[in-house]
């Protein structure tokens, strides 16, 4: 037996980086709460057919799943708390006025890793807005996110921007498509294929695969292919919100990029943060669906907590005092309420450097070491 060795993806977050995950979280949370987003927290696990029906099919393929000694049915810890917030929103709070505003925070647990985040178990906080996904509800829900991932101590934030159901908009319309093209279409787009388009016989969407970039940039190369200007209205959605973010993040838009969002509607958003790898956070429109078979609009955003505790952020300098055995209670207690945090020696041997102190007692007060 191996002593200590945990399984592929799982690890023990040690001093200082547990207290930075908790300390990031509260920040996230507390600015997510302050815009009207009351807190829910879904259980760790559900039954997998209930989690299952409301994910995606890549979601669907990360269920860890286990049989329920209680009930003898297949139970699957979550990979992912959005869909929880869905069946929240559409069963115990379905009768509650909307727009309805949820905000999360918890773990969650995939079944595989992946070569750029390799850790399976992660921490995940967001936010929900159920019920509208107006360009005023996406304005709010971005100006959130940002000022989330600020409060969080990210810096050098880019926002990058998705159409996900650009394909589907166009083939229906202005670029017209059979329905046996439409995904092998929206495929080639992904991959950024322009032989696998021309093979299709949809040339007429090989201007998409230039129209990425900087905002202003990518809008005029999509309003010059809009000539029935069927995008027009999410168009201006797009500088709407452009504007609202103004300096508060670097903004581009791929208008084809539906990697991690084939459950979004009209808009979806990726996050990143200076020095930091990988996407921090992600968001967009989509439904949820009601146990009556109607669907409901809604948009939210999730920010990922690990990215930000291996990069350093969210630990505070140590405010430890040591106590050494002769020390009153009454002192410990006032330094506690001044917010020290007071590490007391158990014996004579006991020193502040070696219990990690950063200050000791002179006089009944604080001093540095």
């Amino acid at each position: 037996m191996t002593i200590g060795l945990l399984p592929e993806g799982l690890r023990d977050r040690l001093p200082p980086f547990a207290g930075a995950a908790q300390t990031l979280l509260r920040a996230i949370l507390d600015c997510v709460t302050a815009h009207g987003y009351r807190r829910v927290q879904p259980p760790l696990a559900e039954f997998e057919d209930t989690l299952a029906s409301r994910l995606k099919r890549t979601g669907r393929n990360d269920l860890f799943r286990m049989v329920d000694p209680a009930s003898a049915r297949t139970l699957a810890l979550r990979p992912d708390i959005t869909a929880q917030i869905g069946r929240v929103a559409t069963t115990r709070l379905a009768d509650t006025p909307r727009p309805l505003r949820l905000g999360y925070g918890g773990q969650v647990l995939k079944l595989r890793s992946t070569q750029l985040r390799p850790e399976r178990e992660l921490c995940q906080a967001g936010a929900e807005l159920i019920g509208s996904d107006s360009t005023a509800a996406a304005i709010e829900i971005v100006l959130v996110a940002l000022e989330a991932l600020s409060a969080a101590g990210v810096r050098g934030i880019t926002l990058d921007l998705t159409l996900p159901d650009l394909v589907e908009t166009l083939a229906a319309d202005a670029m017209p498509l059979t329905s046996d093209k439409t995904d092998a279409v929206r495929q080639a787009l992904d991959s950024k294929d322009a032989g696998g388009l021309t093979a299709l016989g949809a040339d007429a969407y090989l201007p998409l695969l230039s129209a990425a970039g900087r905002l202003p940039d990518a809008l005029a190369h999509l309003r010059a292919l809009d000539a029935t200007q069927i995008l027009e209205p999410r168009l201006a959605a797009i500088e709407a919100i452009a504007t609202a973010v103004g300096e508060k993040a670097r903004i581009t838009l791929d208008p084809t990029e539906r990697h991690g969002f084939e459950y979004q509607s009209w808009l979806g958003f990726s996050l990143f943060g200076e020095g930091l790898v990988g996407e921090v956070g992600r968001g967009g429109s989509y439904a949820v669906l009601h146990a009556d078979g109607r669907e409901e609009v809604a948009i939210g955003f999730s920010l990922y907590i690990d990215p930000l505790v291996d990069a350093g952020l969210g630990q505070v300098p140590a405010r430890r005092v040591f106590l050494p055995v002769t020390a009153m209670a009454n002192v410990a207690a006032r330094l506690r309420a001044e917010g020290w945090v007071t590490v007391a020696a158990l014996s004579g041997e006991d020193t502040a450097t070696s219990l990690g102190c950063s200050h000791h007692l002179v006089n009944g007060a604080p001093q540095p070491l």
